[in-house]
Formats: C-alpha cells, sequence, structure tokens
C-alpha cells in the first residue's frame, strides 16, 4: 500500500507506526482545572475534542478531584495535552496581575500503572534524570499508590512546551513497557467504605 507521499511504505516508518497506535492517558485534575477544560456550556471541550480527534471523556462526580481520559491515536492525544496544557496557563495567566512576571508553571497529574513506573524511572533514576534533562521540564513520580488502586501518580510541570516535550518522551516509554498484571484504576473520591458498601451490594 502506498502512502500518502507516494513511497511505497513497507510497514511504514517508525514513526508512521508510532502514529498509529492507539493511546490512553488518564489524568488527574482539580475541580479548577477541570472547569477550565470544560469551558462555557461545554466549549471548550468540544473545540479541543473536534481540533484534536482524541476522544476526551471527564468523570462524574462531585468530589474535588476527577479523572480526564483522552484516548486517540498518539498525535492525536499529544494535540489534546497541547491545547489542556495552554489552556491551564492561559487561566494561570489571567487569575495574575496581567503582567508577564515570568510564566507561571503548568502542573499536570498523569496517572500511569505502577508497573510502568519503574521502567519510567529507570535504573537508579537514569530514565527519569534523562527526560527531565532533555525537556526541562520537573517530573516526580509518586511514592505511594493512589487510593485502592495500582497505579501511581506522575506530576509534571513546566511551561506548556516543556510538559508536552516531557509527555511525549513519558507515553514512549509506556508504549515499550505495557503493564503487567491487572491494573486496578485510581477513582478519586472513592472511600473504602463506598467499595466495601458496593461489594456487599453485589453479594446480595
Amino acid at each position: 500500500m502506498a502512502s500518502p507521499d507516494g513511497a511505497s511504505g513497507v510497514g511504514g516508518s517508525p514513526e508512521e507506526t508510532e502514529l498509529s497506535i492507539t493511546l490512553t492517558l488518564r489524568m488527574l485534575m482539580h475541580g479548577k482545572e477541570i472547569g477550565s477544560i470544560i469551558g462555557k456550556k461545554g466549549e471548550t471541550v468540544k473545540r479541543i475534542r473536534e481540533q484534536s480527534s482524541a476522544r476526551i471523556t471527564i468523570s462524574e462526580g462531585s468530589c474535588p478531584e476527577r479523572i480526564t481520559t483522552i484516548t486517540g491515536s498518539t498525535d492525536a492525544v499529544f494535540r489534546a495535552v497541547s491545547m489542556i496544557a495552554f489552556k491551564l496557563e492561559e487561566d494561570l495567566g489571567a487569575g495574575g496581575d496581567g503582567l508577564s512576571a515570568g510564566r507561571a508553571p503548568v502542573t499536570l497529574r498523569l496517572v500511569i500503572p505502577a508497573s510502568q513506573c519503574g521502567s519510567l524511572i529507570g535504573k537508579a533514576g537514569a530514565k527519569i534524570r534523562e527526560i527531565r534533562e532533555s525537556t526541562g521540564a520537573q517530573v516526580q513520580v509518586a511514592g505511594d499508590l493512589l487510593p485502592n488502586s495500582t497505579e501511581r501518580a506522575v506530576t509534571v510541570s513546566g511551561v506548556p512546551d516543556t510538559i508536552i516535550q516531557c509527555v511525549r518522551q513519558i507515553c514512549a516509554v509506556i508504549l515499550e513497557s505495557p503493564p503487567k498484571g491487572a491494573t486496578i484504576p485510581y477513582h478519586p473520591g472513592l472511600s473504602l467504605g463506598t467499595i466495601l458498601l458496593s461489594a456487599n451490594q453485589v453479594r446480595g
């Protein structure tokens, strides 16, 4: 099958193959950030979905934290992350006095299965150090699992451009090392009591 530029793509180049992979990225966000991303009457999230071609879902619930899930080709996911990062930066800036006294860093918290965090940190922290140095973003992998899950939070902060580079590199590592075993996804605001209650209802 010929690729769009006329060259006959035998299996396609690694870049092409990478773009056809479906990627799912989960991010933990606070109410204010969620408000930024949804926008008035959902207009912002609708625009991000249309322009990035990624599927974006935001978990329901009245708890202060919600999970934003972005699914699509790696290209679509990176476009969506980029738009979200710039939107958060714009809203952070709007909260200030309007003077550009240095750009406020944007923080994204990715939620990643703990079994993939080892690859992300690397031997003696080599991989995460390489990502920090090459992108200029701050990256922290939480030591503890998120409550009632097998996932950890990976916090990335910096200006949007560095965050986007950083998320790309993190995703490259994740795609190379799939999670081991079953992943129990993190649901914000679910206390142990709620889980036990729903387990009892199932039994009853």
